[in-house]
């Protein structure tokens, strides 16, 4: 474990947590897999693909969400049920929360700190909470928000402000935010005042740099050190 940045002692009353590549460890894919479970034409499938880097561009350079249900109208793909069931069942085995989240997050909620998701996602509030529920920390949670039900992903303050909403509006500098993307996670939690812990394991690929590499306050190894980070702040 290693620290940067600030190091004097400060209240912490919440910490949120991003959810692919921190909560849920990250794993490399293949795009175009992702699509053809979807469907067995691999026009349809490029089509997907390619409607999905168009989201994610846009959320990168303008913060600006998207659902799956956009994606696969883009694409012009039909968004029927069986669609989404069988591209959240190829999607099933790269979701498994790290094995550190819930002795971590009991931690943290027996020092009386809140706990909170902010994830940049097209997938369903329902999807999110199907997986939490089957990896049994839903109820670890104070709040969760979902950029699929916003207008706004991270790094935009908004997304962020969300995020302090669902858990009662915290002060920011009260605030802790871990993830494992220096641009999205810790630049956008830093701009508005919290402090920020980065999990360095993520693959990110290049056409998902933002424009700011943000310095973190502190970098962990694993997700089960954040712990110890905390207790030293406060």
């Amino acid at each position: 474990m290693a620290a940067a940045g600030r190091t004097e002692s400060v209240t912490v009353s919440a910490v949120i947590f991003d959810w692919g590549g921190t909560l849920t460890p990250w794993h490399d894919i293949e795009p175009m897999a992702q699509f053809l479970a979807v469907t067995d034409d691999p026009d349809a499938a490029q089509r997907l693909c390619a409607a999905s880097d168009v989201v994610w561009a846009r959320s990168r350079d303008q913060q600006r969400s998207a659902t799956l249900a956009e994606v696969f109208r883009l694409a012009e793909v039909a968004h029927t049920d069986d669609a989404v069931a069988a591209f959240h069942e190829w999607w099933k085995p790269h979701t498994f929360t790290d094995p550190d989240a819930a002795p971590l997050l009991v931690g943290l909620r027996e020092r009386g700190i809140r706990v909170g998701v902010l994830s940049n996602t097209i997938w369903s509030r329902v999807e999110h909470e199907r997986i939490f529920d089957r990896d049994g920390v839903s109820h670890l949670l104070h709040g969760a928000v979902y950029t699929s039900e916003i207008p706004w992903t991270k790094p935009h303050p908004e997304a962020f402000r969300a995020a302090l909403a669902a858990l009662g509006d915290p002060d920011p500098e009260d605030t802790v935010f871990v993830g494992d993307r220096l641009f999205d996670d810790i630049h956008g939690a830093a701009a508005l005042g919290m402090r920020t812990i980065y999990i360095p394991h993520s693959t990110i690929p290049a056409d998902q740099h933002g424009h700011t590499v943000g310095t973190p306050d502190a970098v962990v190894q694993r997700l089960g050190e954040v712990l110890a980070v905390v207790d030293a702040w406060r």
